[in-house]
């Protein structure tokens, strides 16, 4: 129900744009964030934004990466500039479709490599 699209491999220092586009419009998603995860680690809230379009950032990126919204595309994208090796993970996008607070509909995952 969500097709998360943009990774690859790049090396430190470049850009990524990934793209989520979910099976139904985004008009009807409270709030569609991006995660990622590691082997071995917790999957971690990279950022998240609203219907009304409202985000929240992760410190760990803030500055770095940004998350928006093309209505007209029906997609949400998360714009990763100034990439560091340790932002290296698989990435998920996932939907708060009513505003329950936590996410009950996740994509299958893209894989960034950021080689330094």
């Amino acid at each position: 129900q969500l097709q998360a699209s943009g990774g690859g491999l790049v090396q430190a220092g470049g850009s990524l744009r990934l793209s989520c586009v979910p099976s139904r419009t985004i008009y009807s998603i409270y709030r569609v964030a991006w995660y990622r995860q590691t082997p071995g680690k917790q999957r971690e809230l990279v950022a998240s934004i609203t219907s009304g379009g409202s985000t929240n950032t992760a410190d760990s990126v803030k500055g770095r990466f940004t998350v928006s919204r093309d209505n007209a595309k029906n997609t949400v994208y998360l714009q990763m500039n100034s990439l560091k090796p340790e932002d290296t993970a698989v990435y998920y996008c996932a939907a708060d479709p009513t505003g329950k607070g936590y996410y009950d509909i996740w994509g299958q995952g893209t894989l960034v490599t950021v080689s330094s």
